[in-house]
């Protein structure tokens, strides 16, 4: 159980927090009959980005077994079968949308929505340029959206463009990771690493790093409405700079939740902007 449990990518869960993102910045994070219902959606898309991975990793087993770190995840290293991930993968799949249809009919659509796409990118879309990052970035709208879906609370379109962008900026940086880990075999890897090419994909990051700076300035301004609601600006300006830094010198951007988990720099300017927004929200 260990090894499906490894499968399962438990470090990645962390993306599943943005599911919490509407429930804070509506100023309901106290609030003891939304906070039990935010959970179990994290709960559940925990459940669904699980399955998600076991599948992906049936899919490209074979070329994650020519990846250097890849190669050592539990499938691709022979340390569970391909039928027992299926299975795994789809018990993840039907708990989770079970529950997510029991607790509200539009959480069920947008859990249902997810794993769709997410199915798509794993057998289809992921080998096409672009629509890659496009479709990885749709994941964490989506997860956004439910988490304002279950408890019915109003979701600024500023905050989805911001999610959004900042998605597109991690996918990005992962595929850059990719193409300078794997070099002239990045494209036995993925088919659509062979036609990103690095003067590209830094053009595409520096416009979307650009963009995730003016949309979350927007949307900050237009919520506070205020000079103290961009108090918040310097942190995620930080935040992204640093993450350029490590994606650039220190060629990491491939794993972006171990980044999260390991720099401490990093580490300390999220908690910075997780204080000073709440301070300036509640």
């Amino acid at each position: 159980m260990k090894y499906y449990f490894a499968a399962m990518r438990p470090k990645q869960l962390i993306k599943n927090l943005f599911v919490f993102a509407g429930l804070i910045f509506s100023r309901n994070a106290f609030d003891t009959d939304m906070l039990p219902a935010v959970s179990a959606a994290f709960v559940i898309f925990c459940l669904l980005s699980s399955a998600v991975y076991l599948i992906n990793d049936i899919v490209d087993v074979e070329r994650d077994r020519q990846h250097p770190k890849k190669k050592n995840r539990p499938l691709a290293a022979g340390k569970i079968t391909t039928g027992g991930a299926w299975t795994f993968a789809v018990l993840l799949t039907a708990t989770a949308l079970t529950g997510a249809f029991i607790l509200s009919i539009h959480l069920g659509a947008l859990a249902l929505l997810y794993c769709g796409l997410m199915l798509l990118y794993s057998f289809y879309i992921k080998q096409f340029i672009i629509l890659d990052v496009f479709t990885i970035a749709a994941g964490f709208v989506i997860r956004v959206v439910a988490g304002t879906a279950v408890i019915n609370v109003y979701l600024s379109p500023w905050a989805v463009m911001c999610t959004g962008f900042l998605a597109l900026f991690i996918a990005l940086g992962k595929r850059r990771n990719e193409i300078k880990v794997l070099g002239d075999g990045a494209h036995n890897h993925r088919r659509a690493l062979d036609e990103y090419t690095l003067p590209l994909l830094d053009q595409m990051i520096s416009i979307v790093t650009a963009s995730t700076i003016v949309t979350y300035f927007l949307y900050t301004f237009k919520t506070g409405q205020g000079l103290d609601s961009v108090a918040t600006v310097p942190f995620v300006l930080f935040g992204l700079f640093r993450y350029l830094y490590l994606v650039y010198n220190e060629n990491s951007g491939g794993s972006p939740e171990e980044i999260i988990l390991t720099d401490r720099p990093l580490q300390a300017d999220i908690i910075l902007w997780i204080v000073v927004s709440m301070v300036l929200i509640y």
